[in-house]
């Protein structure tokens, strides 16, 4: 069995903004500060650690970045919540819905998401698409701050649940950012990295994936990539 899991913006949707703005009022509502958020680079980082970053840049003691991670994430989810049940898009990008449809029809694949959102708000984005049914399992930023730790835990959640016995090299991880290849890279996994988010083919061929797609429009030509045994 391969296990396909997908980062989620710039790679499965692009929701406009709507995250980085409801984070960044739940930074200045919880620790009086967003930090210098305009010049900081959100891609590819996990949610706890761009909050961390920014408050540490801030001057935000690391005590109290700790006590009120927690209420910020609430806040978070809350006002991402209300941002797209108030008519925001989220569009999902080229190719997704038809490649995930046909990739959910082979049965030696499992499909499942590893991101840097924190879990709630992961759901957030993805339930006003028809996207979120696909995916049987996640590891989140809320996991671990540390992108290259959640593979495993995407691995240890895909083992409960099927009973089988797979390995990282059984993983392949689909992103659109170098962080994502690092995260593959430095655990054994496969790594399809897409240029729908805010980097270019050049940038993520830079980073040696094992492929590198424009886009998911050729949705053939991804499902080939995507189904190497």
């Amino acid at each position: 069995m391969r296990v396909l899991l997908f980062d989620i913006d710039g790679t499965l949707i692009q929701a406009r903004g709507a995250g980085h703005r409801s984070l960044v009022r739940a930074m200045r509502d919880v620790f009086g500060t967003a930090g210098a958020h305009d010049g900081y680079d959100w891609r590819g980082k996990t949610d706890p650690q761009i909050v961390c970053d920014l408050m540490r840049e801030a001057g935000v003691s690391e005590q109290t970045v700790a006590t009120g991670l927690a209420e910020c994430f609430d806040r978070y989810v809350h006002y991402l919540e209300d941002t797209l049940a108030n008519g925001h898009r989220v569009d999902v990008l080229p190719g997704i819905a038809s490649l995930l449809a046909a990739l959910e029809t082979h049965n030696n694949l499992f499909l499942g998401l590893l991101t840097g959102n924190v879990e709630q708000g992961a759901y957030a984005k993805l339930r006003p698409t028809s996207l979120l049914p696909f995916f049987r399992v996640g590891a989140y930023g809320s996991d671990d701050h540390d992108r290259r730790r959640l593979p495993a835990i995407a691995l240890r959640r895909v083992r409960s649940l099927t009973g089988r016995d797979i390995g990282l090299a059984d993983l392949t991880i689909i992103g659109d950012t170098p962080l994502d290849v690092d995260c593959a890279r430095a655990c054994g996994a496969r790594v399809v990295a897409v240029a729908t988010g805010q980097h270019t083919t050049s940038d993520l061929a830079a980073c040696n994936p094992d492929s590198v797609f424009t886009s998911f429009a050729d949705v053939e030509a991804a499902l080939r990539s995507l189904t190497k045994p």
